[in-house]
């Protein structure tokens, strides 16, 4: 069939976000009512937000490079698992990124995101595990990586990213997104585990076991990293998504302050940074 070859649905995703992001770039309100915010979530039942934040971008490169991503991507899987299945991965890696984002910040109520990174994630990877021999270029180049080794590559970096919070990327929707995509498409085509089984492993596995501490020894991560410097947000990738971070750590501690020793253990100026992140919330 023609839609088939052109990958009906990919297009419609693509231009569904174009749509929705334009509306968020010129409508401040429409933006902050649509976007991924754990208060909201959580306080509000406004579930709605983990679907509409992947619909949302923060600038216009950050929009671009996700829908080249989904355009490179999008068709051709598409095109290996169907329609149907195709849909069904693209929404449930963007959920599951969300997901694991708002259990790992549920205590930052402040915390947001928006993009699609977590829906690309579940393609890319998906694609890693459906098509044994997929190489990835970059840039243009004239040079190929063998696309799990991308995948595994990426993993570490994310699991890295999500420990040390040295940077303004949401790494946590890029995970989960990445994971569920991955488990989805082996559902479907579960042949590829005989004819693609190492690469799988080889990404499944680390991730699986960074979730696994995420649960069960959360202690051992999201610590304040002794070399982190202050830098300035991503204007490309994911700069929405660590607008407060650093406040967020500050008052983590004043809070820990306060029920070891007392709000009056307070100085002023704890004080008011406590009011003013309590007045933006």
């Amino acid at each position: 069939m023609i839609t088939e070859n052109i990958g009906l649905i990919s297009t419609f995703l693509i231009l569904i976000n174009l749509i929705i992001s334009y509306k968020g770039f010129t409508n401040f309100t429409f933006f902050q009512a649509y976007l991924f915010e754990v208060d909201p979530i959580l306080i509000n039942r406004d579930y709605k937000r983990l679907v509409t934040a992947g619909f949302l971008h923060v600038s216009w490169p950050h929009l671009i490079l996700n829908m080249l991503s989904l355009w490179c991507f999008g068709e051709v899987l598409e095109n290996g698992l169907g329609e149907i299945n195709f849909l069904l991965l693209y929404f449930a890696s963007l959920i599951g990124g969300n997901l694991l984002a708002l259990y790992i910040h549920r205590h930052h109520g402040n915390y947001s995101a928006v993009g699609a990174s977590g829906a690309i994630c579940g393609i890319v990877f998906a694609s890693i595990a459906v098509f044994p021999g997929l190489e990835i270029g970059f840039f243009g180049l004239p040079y190929y990586m063998p696309a799990w080794i991308y995948g595994l590559l990426y993993v570490l970096y994310t699991i890295y990213g999500i420990k040390s919070q040295t940077d303004a990327i949401g790494h946590e929707a890029h995970l989960g997104g990445g994971l569920v995509g991955l488990l989805i498409a082996i559902a479907i085509q579960p042949e590829c585990l005989n004819t693609n089984s190492l690469p799988i492993v080889l990404i499944l596995v680390p991730a699986l076991i960074f979730i696994f501490i995420i649960i069960y020894k959360p202690n051992w991560m999201l610590v304040d990293n002794p070399f982190k410097t202050n830098k300035q947000a991503y204007t490309i990738e994911d700069k929405y998504n660590a607008k407060k971070r650093e406040n967020e750590w500050e008052v983590d501690k004043l809070l820990d302050k306060i029920n070891k020793k007392g709000i009056e253990s307070l100085t002023a100026k704890e004080k008011e940074t406590l009011h003013s992140f309590s007045n933006k919330k």
